[in-house]
């Protein structure tokens, strides 16, 4: 299996990206092709001592991050993003990882792959930790404006995403509300718990915003605003968290004791929330897999999201979310009909 790395791609590039992706060749054996500017490469490969499982592929643009995705996916065909998964179109990688333009990762899965049978939008699916698991938060910010049939395609996806890649057998999935009640929230979301009902997923109903690190459900379907704001408040809290209990200890000198006597479990207990554990999010949707990794990803963050996406194509989630997809599909007429307007 060979994992296409757009290398270029993320505020400490290439040189994190590369050193991520030399440790997941070392600790999984995994090949990578490193995708962008070989001279840039090649000088961070030598100061990383380089993989055997390594390779370049080079190309000269590059998408910054402020840039258009779609115009600029569009302009730039030697692009490292656009080149990267038109190696895996052309059969020369399995996948590709990139911690660059999110927006154009997508643009440039969905120009180059197109999209799974049965999927009007595709969706980046985060993790987030929980005291059961992994759960897949799904949409984290692809699509800002959502109509129900997209919020089931998304549950759908991420159920088989789930299952394939985390051993879970029975998804536990829920739409993101206000309240638990069926009552509750707006008129999509409304629409969306009648879909879901009827849907062939365990569906367990509704779950608020502080049952998302609880372990209540496996995935929790949202549109990409609100899963977008979920996930950086989530971010932005546990920095903020660890920050003001350390600053609280330090306060007095039994504080001080505290700290250095715990100071190992106060770092093990922010890594439980640190992005960088998984890597990358899956943009599930496409014709393919692609890795939506944080902008600024350090050398662990890439090395998880590589090891991840091998673990994606290896339990063959594309097939496992085309069979969740066909079996809305192949409800009866009078079903389906309501299920995918």
């Amino acid at each position: 299996m060979i994992v296409a790395v757009d290398a270029m791609g993320g505020d400490f590039a290439p040189d994190a990206v590369v050193e991520g992706a030399v440790a997941a060749a070392k600790e999984r054996g995994i090949e990578v092709l490193l995708v962008g500017r070989e001279p840039e490469i090649r000088r961070s490969l030598r100061s990383q001592r380089g993989e055997s499982r390594v390779s370049v592929h080079h190309c000269e643009d590059v998408v910054e991050m402020g840039e258009s995705p779609l115009k600029a996916v569009r302009g730039k065909k030697s692009a490292s993003i656009r080149v990267a998964f038109e190696l895996v179109k052309a059969g020369k990688a399995q996948a590709v990882v990139s911690a660059g333009n999110s927006g154009a990762t997508l643009a440039a899965g969905l120009l180059t792959l197109g999209k799974l049978d049965g999927v009007d939008r595709p969706g980046i699916a985060t993790l987030l930790p929980s005291p059961s698991g992994p759960v897949v938060l799904i949409d984290a910010g692809a699509n800002v404006d959502c109509r129900p049939s997209h919020l089931l395609q998304f549950g759908l996806m991420a159920h088989a995403f789930s299952a394939a890649c985390f051993g879970v057998r029975r998804p536990r999935t829920a739409l993101l509300n206000i309240g638990e009640e069926v009552s509750k929230g707006n008129e999509q979301v409304r629409a969306a718990w009648d879909l879901f009902r009827r849907s062939p997923l365990h569906f367990i109903g509704n779950v608020e915003g502080r049952d998302i690190l609880s372990g209540a459900a496996d995935v929790i379907v949202c549109d990409g605003f609100v899963g977008n704001v979920v996930l950086k408040l989530i971010e932005g809290l546990s920095d903020q968290m660890e920050a003001l209990m350390r600053a609280e200890l330090r306060r007095s000198a039994a504080g001080r004791l505290l700290l250095l006597a715990g100071g190992r479990a106060l770092a093990r207990a922010r890594r439980v929330l640190d992005y960088a554990e998984y890597g990358g999010a899956p943009l599930l949707g496409i014709q393919g897999v692609g890795m939506v990794c944080h902008g600024g990803s350090p050398p662990r963050a890439i090395k998880n999201a590589v090891i991840l996406s091998a673990r994606y194509v290896e339990n063959r989630v594309l097939d496992k979310m085309a069979e969740q997809l066909m079996s809305v599909s192949s409800l009866n007429n009078g079903d389906e009909k309501q299920l995918v307007s």
